[in-house]
């Protein structure tokens, strides 16, 4: 690995508080805008990424959910950001708006790392998708700022350091927190994980 590679490093920024991310709800499909809280953190977010520096469109990607666009423009990067379809939350299907408690009034034993969603996305296909951002993030040759999800960003952490999907059930993420990914010794690792800037 070429000292350039080996020196780059992908930020993972977890979109403000919404309505539903602040009672619980499992939120992916539906399109719901930051709430005041959400903006103030993502106002936060901009003091805190200020000084990065970002050259080219290339290295800011973006969900094209309201939440995420709205933290990235808030943030001060709407104007470079590219909108990446595959960077969208995970498809949570028949359990879309609701709580992880109420979903296990029926359903026990269930994870979402383990078990998927019914009528939504298994773990093998947010791995297959994760796996599809990352082989574009190690193509591009600056650092990346990512605006995304907080399953699906602890799933791209996850693939990141070549583990399976599943190893994102223990990697908690707040609403407008920073992480970042990089290497040790041509090694890709967690350099930090879910920062936040109050």
């Amino acid at each position: 690995m070429n000292e350039e590679i080996a020196s780059k490093r992908v930020l993972l920024v977890r979109h403000g508080e919404t309505a539903w991310s602040a009672s619980g709800k499992h939120t992916s499909r539906t399109n719901l805008p930051l709430s005041d809280e959400g903006v103030e953190q993502a106002k936060r977010l901009r003091t805190v990424l200020a000084g990065k520096k970002f050259s080219t469109v290339r290295t800011v990607l973006c969900s094209p959910m309201k939440r995420a666009l709205q933290t990235c423009s808030i943030a001060g990067y709407e104007d470079r950001a590219q909108v990446c379809q595959a960077l969208v939350e995970w498809n949570y299907g028949d359990y879309e708006g609701l709580t992880t408690a109420v979903i296990r009034q029926s359903n026990p034993s269930w994870s979402l790392w383990h078990d998927g969603a019914p009528g939504g996305e298994s773990p093998d296909e947010v791995a297959k998708r994760a796996d599809e951002v990352l082989e574009y993030i190690h193509e591009a040759p600056q650092d990346i700022l990512v605006f995304s999800h907080a399953h699906f960003l602890r799933a791209l952490a996850s693939r990141w350091i070549r583990m399976e999907v599943e190893f994102g059930e223990r990697l908690s993420l707040s609403t407008a927190s920073i992480s970042i990914l990089g290497f040790e010794h041509d090694l890709p690792v967690i350099v930090s994980w879910n920062a936040l800037y109050v």
